[in-house]
């Protein structure tokens, strides 16, 4: 059966059609054709806590979740985020008003950004930057401008002249990811402290993505929104995914004042309307676990970063060891190359491993155009071997 015509219109809509398939999905592809060791797609290859797994099995038999739950999210969950926001960094938030559970991080990002821009508005974001942000922008029919986090000194640092310069009366909104994936970066309190004050100045709205929040390695996470006149402007967005390994169960959830919360809200009911019931639950459990979790977890991955960077460094690429998140950003023009993209299609078959071009994540392809991502949340095995395997370059 032959798909209707009604024209020479693309199916796909103009906002959309520069997007194509994901690079994640064609790289994974790639690494299943291959046999290869999939270190591209930031997922873990390890469950999270088993007694996590044993309470969304729990609340399956029970019925907890079962059926679709409320919209805002089940009271368990929002009372533990909630507290969550509380204990670790002050913030009081009320669970009734101010919490919002969504279908992971991504849809939280979306539904702020579909929620909160009107066609024409101009968001500054942070680039490098992960896919979604920029369709969500475009769905929205708003303008992305890109400030861009350059390498210097064996990291990737933000331009605080350069993020004020890109403000245009236009801009809306400022799309703030920290820890940031993929240069695993972490803004300072000094950084974010000029980044509020630019806001409050410009009275611009903030969104800010946090799911890494428990995957710092050196220095400390401070949340925006417990700056001076940042609490009424900001979206904070978090996930389990990332803190718990269960990224497959899409929890994510964001904190805000109560008519920011409401005007998301008018947006995400009629994207997933409700999702992980059961999962809500176990989540809201998670978050209640002892710090001694936290501490460990985070400790394991800086452990796992440790081995993938020097097995990199050894390989011959330059290193940018991040200060958190699942993700190490190398440049690969010591070993001769220029493209990111024909190096990371070709790794497969030249020594079986599989990693992520940093140039999908830039406006500016030069910018990142010889920068590759590594994702270290896989077991310590899994690290040394393709480690082991990159030397052959």
């Amino acid at each position: 059966m032959s798909a209707p015509v009604s024209s020479d219109r693309p199916f796909l809509n103009r906002r959309l059609a520069a997007f194509g398939t994901t690079i994640f999905a064609e790289m994974s592809a790639l690494a299943v054709r291959t046999g290869s060791i999939n270190l591209g797609q930031g997922f873990p290859d390890t469950d999270g806590p088993a007694q996590i797994a044993e309470a969304a099995s729990r609340a399956v038999l029970t019925g907890l979740g079962n059926q679709y739950p409320p919209g805002p999210g089940v009271p368990e969950l929002r009372t533990a985020i909630a507290a969550h926001q509380q204990r670790f960094y002050g913030l009081g938030y009320d669970p009734d008003t101010e919490v919002l559970v969504t279908a992971g991080a991504t849809e939280a990002i979306a539904a702020a950004l579909l929620a909160l821009l009107e066609p024409g508005d101009e968001v500054i974001a942070l680039e490098p930057y992960y896919d979604s942000y920029a369709a969500c922008i475009a769905m929205a029919g708003a303008v992305r401008v890109p400030v861009t986090l350059r390498p210097h000194a064996g990291a990737f640092v933000l331009d605080l002249d350069e993020l004020r310069a890109a403000v245009t009366p236009r801009t809306r909104l400022l799309l703030l990811n920290t820890p940031h994936n993929p240069t695993g970066t972490v803004l300072t309190p000094a950084e974010l402290a000029a980044v509020a004050e630019l806001a409050v100045e410009r009275d611009l709205l903030v969104v800010t993505d946090e799911v890494y929040e428990h995957l710092v390695f050196e220095g400390v996470h401070t949340p925006l929104a417990g700056l001076p006149g940042m609490r009424e402007r900001t979206v904070t967005i978090s996930s389990a995914g990332k803190t718990f390994s269960f990224t497959g169960w899409k929890v994510g959830w964001l904190t805000a004042p109560p008519e920011l919360v409401t005007a998301v809200r008018s947006a995400k009911q009629f994207l997933t309307y409700v999702s992980s019931g059961p999962f809500q639950y176990a989540i809201a459990e998670a978050l209640a676990l002892p710090d001694a979790y936290y501490d460990t977890f985070r400790a394991d991955l800086a452990a796992k970063r440790d081995i993938l960077a020097d097995g990199l460094a050894a390989a011959g690429f330059e290193v940018f060891r991040p200060q958190g998140t699942y993700f190490i950003t190398t440049d690969i023009t010591p070993l001769g190359e220029k493209d990111g993209l024909a190096f990371c299609r070709a790794l497969p078959e030249r020594c079986g491993v599989v990693a992520i071009p940093n140039q999908v994540f830039y406006d500016d392809k030069a910018a990142g155009a010889t920068q590759v991502r590594w994702a270290f949340c896989k077991r310590e095995d899994v690290l040394r071997e393709a480690a082991e395997r990159l030397r052959r370059l």
